[in-house]
């Protein structure tokens, strides 16, 4: 799933990310987009909990 193109639904799905998509989305919206997946991690509540999703997830 490409981090930048999915909507919150979409990451909320993913278990790791669940409750948090809303979150991605906007914080994707407010800077221009990720440009690697580590970036998850400065989304407020996500440190940590998106590692090892980048089976899953791509930018």
């Amino acid at each position: 799933m490409d981090l930048n193109a999915a909507s919150a639904a979409d990451l909320d799905a993913v278990p790791a990310l669940q409750g948090h998509g809303y979150e991605i989305v906007r914080y994707r919206d407010e800077r221009g987009g990720f440009t690697a997946l580590r970036q998850l991690d400065e989304v407020p509540g996500l440190t940590g909990k998106a590692d090892g999703l980048d089976a899953v997830l791509t930018v």
